[in-house]
């Protein structure tokens, strides 16, 4: 398996991130990619992803940090997505349900994010909460011939054949579709064609059922592989592992 987004630069896991890979790695868990969330996060996942070799990276600028963005941000990102082993540009997108940035500035800042994808011909991690159609409108208009991933996807099927039809985007789903009073994230899951599904943990929020509640970690993946297994009723892990090579490219 790969956990296709699994934050082991955020404080909750990093202090004991080689018992968190000891663990991953013996449920087999093969490889992790690290997303940032801002220029801190970002260089601690390049970090981390030149210290072990079973981790990549993904730098960026989330939504939520979208008002500090400027040219000296830009700058030391354009820095970052050079260095060995970043495979990715995000988590980048549009967050309308904190508003912790004003939303021009959220839409602002994401596009011009997906110009830098262009320009290093990198695939899109994308955050999109309660902002589905601004996100998709931006990506229909600025991003074409970018490649990319709504990750942990909590939005409806209508949605999900969206991206999947008129992006050609992957559709990643993580703990949620263990959630017992699930439905989103079920119908999406019985239905995502299987080239366009990803699987990951994003940890350490949103621990799969039975663990929900408490720190999620990597080695919670078969949980989240096993339930859209049961649900789909076919074998999906080499698929996902496949899916989350071509992606990214590792």
């Amino acid at each position: 398996m790969i956990d296709s987004h699994a934050h082991l630069n955020d404080p909750k896991l990093l202090a004991s991130v080689d018992e968190v890979l000891a663990r991953a790695k013996a449920v087999g868990v093969s490889e992790i990619i690290v997303p940032g969330y801002d220029l801190p996060s970002s260089l601690k996942a390049v970090e981390l992803a030149g210290k072990y070799e079973e981790l990549y990276a993904v730098v960026g600028i989330h939504p939520h940090e979208a008002a500090d963005y400027n040219s000296e941000v830009e700058a030391q990102l354009k820095s970052l997505l050079q260095q060995d082993k970043v495979v990715g540009l995000g988590e980048i997108g549009l967050d309308y349900y904190y508003d912790n940035s004003p939303r021009e500035v959220q839409q602002e800042v994401f596009k011009k994010q997906l110009k830098l994808a262009l320009e290093y011909d990198l695939p899109v991690v994308i955050h999109s909460r309660e902002a589905f159609l601004d996100t998709f409108n931006i990506l229909k208009e600025q991003g074409k011939g970018l490649r990319g991933v709504f990750h942990c996807f909590s939005g409806s099927l209508e949605s999900a054949k969206r991206i999947i039809r008129e992006l050609g985007f992957y559709i990643s789903l993580g703990g949620p579709v263990t959630f017992q009073k699930a439905r989103e994230p079920l119908e999406v899951g019985a239905w995502v064609s299987l080239d366009h599904l990803l699987i990951e943990t994003d940890c350490p929020y949103l621990a799969p059922h039975p663990h929900r509640g408490k720190v999620n970690e990597p080695s919670f993946l078969p949980l989240i592989l096993a339930k859209l297994e049961e649900l789909r009723g076919e074998k999906i892990e080499e698929i996902t592992v496949n899916n989350t090579r071509k992606l990214f490219g590792i």
